[in-house]
């Protein structure tokens, strides 16, 4: 109970005492009966009591209040610093404001920040182009991250810097290998080459090719190139015919004659 509640008791059991007695007087007074003279008297008493113990109740107050100004006042004297009052916080000065950075300024930090987790190797120009959105990507596929890869931004440049060493593994080109943060060019002895594997492998010695002699297609002879005893001999019918180029038997079944036939040209007729 507070002080006003106390006070505000007090004053309601003091009027209700008050009303009693009142009321007590006037049955007195008008010879009321003595049941109804008790009855009021008991009413009386009762509102007087409460009226005391609101009393009482409003001083316990009065004394919280007194003591708990008291301890104040100590603590204020123990400590002059909180008898000062608190200055309310000032808003900061406009030249203490740092300057939005600008877009092309952002997306040049992301590539470095990239660049630096070993995910970018690309030229660091502020623009964001598909070889950033692709290295982007690739941090995420590492770092497990789920980075909007469309556009950089504040958030994706925080994310990669809470990172402090490499991300992506380094890749380098065919014909180099990777030795800490660089590609170290991969140098091989004499009689071996940088296989497909990035390997050093020995060189194969390519075998001589020796050409065995073609045999010609076997030719059929003809009859000039025949043997003489592998000629057919003519068979003689008895009768020889002579021309200019020559006499020879005349044929089986074959007689002289013919449309053109002279005796200077002679000439057969085979049936």
């Amino acid at each position: 109970m507070n002080k006003i509640a106390a006070e505000e008791a007090r004053v309601a059991a003091t009027a209700k005492a008050q009303s009693a007695l009142e009321e007590k007087d006037r049955l007195a007074a008008a010879g009321a009966q003595q049941n109804e003279q008790a009855k009021a008297a008991a009413q009386a008493r009762a509102a007087e009591e409460a009226r005391i113990a609101a009393e009482k109740a409003q001083q316990i107050e009065q004394a919280k209040v007194a003591a708990a100004e008291q301890a104040r006042v100590i603590a204020e004297k123990a400590d002059p610093a909180a008898q000062q009052p608190k200055l309310a916080s000032l808003p900061p000065e406009p030249s203490a404001v740092k300057p939005e950075p600008s877009p092309q300024e952002i997306t040049r930090s992301v590539q470095s920040e990239l660049k630096r987790v070993g995910c970018f190797g690309g030229a660091i120009d502020g623009e964001w182009t598909a070889a950033s959105r692709r290295a982007l990507e690739r941090f995420n596929n590492r770092a497990g991250a789920k980075l909007n890869a469309r556009l950089a931004s504040l958030d994706v440049l925080d994310a990669i810097k809470a990172r402090s060493s490499r991300v992506c593994p380094l890749n380098c080109d065919h014909g180099f290998r990777a030795e800490k943060d660089s590609c170290v060019r991969i140098s091989c002895g004499t009689g071996y080459f940088i296989n497909d594997d990035n390997e050093c492998e020995k060189k194969r010695e390519k075998p001589q090719a020796t050409r065995e002699p073609r045999e010609k297609p076997k030719r059929e002879q003809t009859q000039a190139e025949r043997p003489q005893a592998e000629r057919p001999k003519p068979q003689a019918s008895g009768t020889v015919i002579c021309n200019q180029q020559g006499c020879r038997p005349m044929r089986p079944g074959c007689r002289f004659g013919g449309r053109y036939a002279t005796l200077s040209s002679p000439s057969e007729v085979c049936n």
